[in-house]
């Protein structure tokens, strides 16, 4: 049985799905508010390394020890390598009072994604914030990838380490309400309404 596959970090450069996430996922951030963030599955550390050069304090986990020593190289310190199923931060992290979590295209890689929602809700502290993105499924995009033939190209069985699960928005968002989060906003992104490439969603820890 084949276990974690590394994604295959090579520089610090923004993956392909920052082009069109960044800048709204910055929008819905607020130094006032997300003042100690945790970028759960942050790969080679670009959003954690560019959130610390816009002033916020941001640190990054991810099971790839290549793309954290990549990340390490601009911050020092600030990334560690984690398995996601251990239920646990690694040491240096545990003493921090998380109030926003970020993982930006990783639940939809998760087996378990219910036990994913509940280890960000043990980290953050009352009142916290999380923010989701994953590939966007609705009626109109299934429906196109459906009549153009493309789901082989869209979910393709033989990429290792590829896409487990399918969330749309109504999916996502009744995982996060079921796990005692409360949604505060929801955006599309990439490509054109109802057909975006991604979703991104934030919510605030309520119970």
């Amino acid at each position: 049985m084949t276990g974690y596959k590394d994604y295959g970090f090579y520089n610090a450069k923004p993956t392909h799905n920052f082009g069109y996430q960044l800048a709204p996922l910055l929008r819905m951030l607020d130094k006032s508010a997300n003042q100690c963030i945790l970028d759960l599955g942050c790969g080679n550390g670009y959003l954690v390394n560019y959130l610390i050069s816009q002033g916020f304090d941001a640190y990054g986990t991810d099971a790839s020890k290549n793309g954290i020593a990549l990340a390490n190289k601009t911050n020092p310190g600030r990334f560690f390598v984690q398995d996601l199923s251990s239920g646990r931060l690694p040491e240096a992290l545990q003493a921090l009072a998380f109030d926003t979590i970020i993982s930006t295209e990783v639940i939809e890689h998760l087996y378990d994604p219910e036990g994913f929602i509940d280890f960000c809700r043990n980290v953050l502290r009352p009142g916290g914030q999380i923010i989701v993105t994953t590939p966007y499924h609705g009626y109109l995009k299934n429906l196109a990838l459906s009549l153009f033939d493309k789901w082989d190209n869209h979910m393709n069985p033989l990429w290792l380490g590829g896409h487990i699960k399918l969330w749309s928005k109504r999916t996502l968002c009744r995982l996060l309400t079921e796990k005692g989060f409360s949604l505060n906003s929801f955006t599309g992104c990439g490509r054109i309404p109802y057909f975006w490439m991604s979703m991104i969603i934030k919510a605030k820890l309520i119970k």
